[in-house]
């Protein structure tokens, strides 16, 4: 089996590819650090190509596509977040965001989909976040590209129930991790952050019974039920006192 991962250099990414490794997946490593991923790929004892890629290139997402194939597994983990008050964040670093958050994810998942529904199998694990399910001032930008992925994802899932597909897609929806997103974003959560270890090993192991919406972590579960039943108008409130600069 093959499964190919962006953002692999580190984080989750990292860490998804380690235990998908230990679980006999020869693995594509897609990132922008060459460095990272070359000392990465001598730990791991399966076959791994690595690929370094700017995925906020449109063509590099289709460069990708034309030179792997027959993927079993695709895994979209790359994405950044960026903080602060919409009217003074950087417009060019959200472009950038959108770019990777949404649009590389999108052309990967359309494209390897396809496939995937010619040979009637395979799966695609789209990491979004608990952001994904509510508005989120001081990290506007990020918190609506995690909404695409959501909404994205479940609209595929439900066209693929109606094909009775044996394709399958989930969402991971992790609250704080303890990866580099922290100091990218210019944020520091007021939870704790999870072990991206633990999250990428809950995720799999999920996904791979079948499990949609995939939410590691009692707090965050909590978290995904409040915020179901709390207007918007308290949810958007709490969740900008529950927000801190990092210092």
């Amino acid at each position: 089996m093959k499964a190919l991962i962006t953002g692999a250099s580190s984080g989750i990414g990292y860490s998804m590819a380690k235990y998908l490794d230990s679980l006999g997946y020869d693995l594509v490593l897609v990132a922008r650090n060459k460095d990272k991923l070359e000392s990465i790929s001598k730990t791991l004892k399966n076959n791994v190509q690595i690929i370094c890629m700017d995925l906020t290139i449109t063509d590099n997402c289709i460069e990708l596509y034309n030179n792997v194939k027959n993927v079993d597994l695709l895994i979209n983990n790359a994405g950044f977040g960026l903080f602060g008050e919409f009217n003074d964040t950087n417009l060019d670093k959200e472009l950038e965001m959108i770019d990777l958050n949404i649009k590389a994810l999108h052309i990967l998942t359309k494209l390897y989909l396809k496939d995937m529904i010619d040979r009637d199998k395979g799966n695609i694990l789209n990491v979004a976040s608990i952001a994904g399910f509510m508005p989120g001032p001081l990290l506007d930008t990020y918190y609506a590209t995690k909404g695409y992925v959501v909404r994205l994802s479940q609209g595929i899932r439900e066209e693929l129930r109606r094909k009775k597909s044996n394709v399958r897609i989930s969402i991971l929806c992790p609250g704080p991790v303890e990866t580099n997103f922290d100091n990218v974003a210019g944020v520091k959560f007021s939870l704790k952050g999870m072990n991206s270890d633990y999250v990428a090993k809950y995720a799999i192991d999920k996904m791979i019974k079948g499990k949609f919406i995939i939410i590691p972590g009692f707090s965050i579960k909590c978290l995904r039920f409040v915020s179901k039943i709390v207007p918007d108008c308290l949810l958007v409130r709490f969740v900008f006192r529950a927000q801190k600069k990092k210092c």
